[in-house]
């Protein structure tokens, strides 16, 4: 069996089956001369062949057309002697091949390189622990049997990197992502008109090599309480003035491209029943509704009622029929695409929405995101309001109340520049560079006023890109390498990080194979007690450290919440003052303002876009009392991890131990591996549970604050602007000595609850590693000395991969001045 047979059956998904085409010594030759009643033998299961046999008949397909246009090349040459026109074009041929192949971002090359072996070696090591799980099932169902198998199960995990990528309609934007993946035609340039609040998410398709996109609907009856909302307080509205002209057109563009006309003077009910939804049967019973096709030209064009809004496709032609006031997410997978195979970029519109659901998702993706890509055009991007409001707005839910590690500001079109005829190609490239290191300058020094930002994240977090789509393609001035695409590629290339995923695996086998190794051998009883007894004195040690620095953490919360208690407690009406009071906006207009956060239980948006909430308003001295205390115990970008590297150094000194203690060396080398395992699921945990700490303050608030809300929805009729804002105010005042004090407590009991955690997992995970590693033997466990040798060389291939990266990062200069 050659690579090339281990390498197919692995791309296919059919890993399980290649050690029987192994057996059968199947290679590149005769896999493609396997007539059906071979492929029956082989591959016994019906679900695997049918693929397999799909796959196969796709890879000759292919092969025929390799041969013939080599064939095809073969007569070109030939006519080259006869003709100077073919000369030319094959020359031209050549020409671009070489054009392609310099505008592949070096990480990509780094990649061939590397990624074959590594893929090969996870498949070798996944096929091992197959075959020893299936030995373990054939085996007396000890304890330690099901530990093992327990342990096996756990070794697959997902690696998921999320990078949200904002900007308004006309940035760029979609022909940015196109361009970074690849994928020319997958999703649609916007005009000015053509946009939407949907939500897009792109990633890889593992399973499959079509083009596909997942559309999820809203509910039923989420769509009632925005029509309602629609009607009552947006086109129905008898009091409209003219600064709700925007909102008017905004409500009628919704609702005319869900229904047409039909919705003029209509009831809220008939709007409501099903026969207006026939076309979507997914959105009527609940479900998504999934589109299959072969190219991103014909996926894009079906995804447009989906996600876009207008009055005719690209063809033309008029759409009677939109569905993206229904639409809360697509998920939009790409077939063979390396640079997502790892990463989900998510299209995310500017600042949450009003619906519940999509609102929802936003917040929940946005404090997933490690990256966050802002998209402006390059003309405009200091100027532009709507980035920088983004930022501000969504900072606390990226930084503290979220993982991002990196803010990526995109300047784009950086190619577009007032020339003269006069000026030779040297000369407009200058001009390019100067400009656009302008820009970048100019970019920093807007960050740099974001105060409120600047809590959640420092300079170096934030870098700035010009970046030209066009010119990545076309070549006409700038070299690839000068477009700045190729950057984002390495950059999204380092996110898929392969290696790591590999090496976490191969690591997490190597100790499982070592412990049914030395479990199956026995050992010297008196080593293994002494062993057993030592570890649990330095977990005695490792806990003491780890509850100290976390109690430690906690004393300086409660410190920094008690005077953000008092803070509020002697501003709260300052803050509500503000709030309810806005200058440069009249009566009726925030009449409908604060009509629509009462209904959206203190929050909404402005027609502007603008966030307003009164939840986060109130919550703004608790939460500015912590924001740095919190930022340096729980960092985002740090190596340290959260609580000042209290996770990540707590230690039972294994190597000491494997040193001293040759005899259950095999098992100890399985309890380090479950140390670092453990470490590493700890931190995860920390960083999703840091989330809702944070919004802790803020959700206490809005619960206390909820009673005043249902109170004020009900309030109608002449004077009720004033009567909500009295609803508000007394609501506050009486409220203002518990309301911040109930933030506060809430705050710090889910603090000590991830305390009592964290010290819990340690406690039964390593206690229970240990008596079933050093205190228990089992003579019917499998030999597995040969599998383990395997495994062995590839985990110490891996690992000296591994320490020299790191030994090559520690020693890199930082990033030059034209990454910024």
């Amino acid at each position: 069996m050659d690579d090339f047979v281990r390498e197919k059956l692995t791309e296919w998904g059919l890993s399980e089956w290649i050690e029987r085409f192994r057996v059968q010594e199947i290679d590149e030759e005769n896999l493609k001369d396997l007539d059906n009643q071979d492929i029956d033998n082989l591959i016994t299961l019906v679900g695997p062949r049918a693929k397999f046999k799909k796959r196969l008949k796709l890879l000759k397909g292919e092969q025929n057309a390799t041969n013939q246009q080599e064939h095809e090349e073969t007569a070109d040459s030939i006519q080259v002697l006869a003709t100077s026109d073919t000369s030319e074009k094959v020359k031209r041929r050549l020409e671009l091949q070489e054009e392609s192949s310099r505008m592949q971002s070096p990480a990509k090359k780094r990649q061939r390189d590397t990624t074959y072996s590594e893929k090969f070696m996870l498949s070798e090591v996944k096929n091992i622990m197959t075959g020893v799980h299936f030995k373990l099932q054939h085996r007396d169902n000890t304890k330690l049997n099901a530990f093992l198998k327990e342990k096996m199960g756990d070794l697959e995990t997902e690696k998921r990197e999320l990078v949200g990528v904002f900007g308004k309609t006309g940035s760029g934007k979609s022909s940015l992502i196109n361009a970074i993946i690849g994928e020319k035609d997958l999703l649609p340039s916007g005009s000015v008109t053509a946009c939407t609040t949907v939500m897009i998410k792109v990633e890889a398709n593992m399973k499959s090599q079509k083009y596909e996109a997942e559309i999820q609907f809203i509910t039923k009856e989420e769509w009632r309480e925005d029509l309602w909302f629609l009607l009552t307080f947006t086109v129905n509205d008898a009091d409209r003035d003219e600064q709700d002209a925007d909102d008017y057109a905004a409500g009628v563009e919704m609702l005319s491209a869900l229904y047409g006309e039909e919705w003029r003077n209509n009831s809220q009910e008939n709007l409501m029943n099903d026969r207006h939804f026939r076309e979507i049967p997914g959105f009527i019973n609940s479900n998504k509704k999934t589109l299959t096709c072969d190219s991103a030209k014909e996926l894009s064009a079906k995804l447009v009622k989906y996600t876009r809004s207008g009055s005719t496709n690209k063809e033309g032609k008029e759409v009677n029929r939109w569905f993206w006031p229904l639409v809360k997410c697509v998920i939009v997978r790409v077939p063979n695409n390396d640079f997502l195979q790892h990463v989900t970029l998510v299209d995310l519109p500017g600042s949450g929405d009003r619906n519940k659901s999509r609102d929802k998702m936003w917040k929940g993706v946005i404090q997933s995101c490690s990256t966050v890509w802002i998209v402006t055009d390059i003309n405009r991007a200091a100027a532009e309001k709507e980035p920088w409001e983004i930022l501000e707005s969504a900072g606390s839910l990226m930084g503290n109340g979220g993982q991002c590690q990196q803010i990526h500001f995109i300047c784009t079109k950086s190619d577009i520049i007032e020339e003269s005829d006069d000026l030779s190609l040297a000369h407009v490239r200058a001009a390019i560079f100067k400009r656009n290191m302008e820009a970048k300058e100019v970019v920093r020094r807007e960050f740099r006023k974001l105060n409120k930002v600047k809590k959640h994240f420092s300079d170096e977090c934030f870098k700035v890109f010009t970046v030209s789509s066009k010119e990545f393609r076309k070549k006409k001035r700038l070299e690839p390498d000068e477009t700045e695409v190729p950057t984002l590629q390495d950059f999204l290339q380092n996110l898929n990080d392969c290696h790591s995923e590999t090496l976490n695996y191969v690591s997490g086998a190597h100790g499982i194979l070592s412990l049914i190794q030395g479990a199956s051998c026995g050992g010297v009883a008196g080593e293994k007690a002494d062993a057993s007894t030592e570890l649990e004195e330095n977990l005695r040690h490792g806990l003491e450290k780890v509850s100290e620095t976390i109690q430690k953490a906690l004393e300086a919360f409660e410190n920094c919440l008690i005077e953000g208690v008092e803070k509020s407690q002697s501003s709260w009406e300052r803050a509500l003052e503000s709030f309810l009071k806005p200058r440069r906006t009249s009566g009726s207009g925030f009449h409908k303002i604060l009509k629509s956060v009462v209904v959206n239980n203190g929050a909404t948006k402005t027609r502007k876009g603008k966030q307003l909430n009164l939840n986060v308003k109130l919550a703004s001295w608790l939460t500015d009392s912590i924001d740095e205390e919190f930022r340096k115990t729980f960092p985002n970008e740090s190596k340290c991890g959260p609580f000042n590297g209290a996770i990540n150094t707590f230690s039972l000194n294994m190597e000491t131990l494997i040193e001293k203690y040759k005899d259950v060396e095999l098992q100890l080398i399985y309890l380090r591996t479950e140390e670092e395992r453990l470490k590493t699921k700890l931190d995860k945990t920390i960083r999703q549970r840091k989330k809702e700490i944070y919004s802790s303050l803020t959700t206490t608030i809005e619960e206390i604050m909820q009673t005043c809300y249902d109170k004020a929805k009900t309030v109608t009729g002449k004077g009720s602007l004033q009567n909500m804002k009295g609803t508000i105010e007394q609501h506050v005042h009486a409220n203002k000595d518990t309301m911040f004090e109930e933030a506060k407590n809430a705050m710090l009991s889910k603090l000590r609850i991830l305390k009592d955690d964290i010290w819990s997992t340690l406690v039964d995970t390593m206690l229970e590693s240990i008596e079933l590693s050093l205190n228990t033997d089992d003579k019917s466990l499998p030999d597995v000395k040969e599998e383990l040798e395997t495994v062995t060389k590839y985990y110490e291939e891996l690992k000296s991969t591994d320490d020299a990266s790191n030994r090559n990062s520690a020693d890199q200069p930082g990033p030059s001045a034209a990454q910024f």
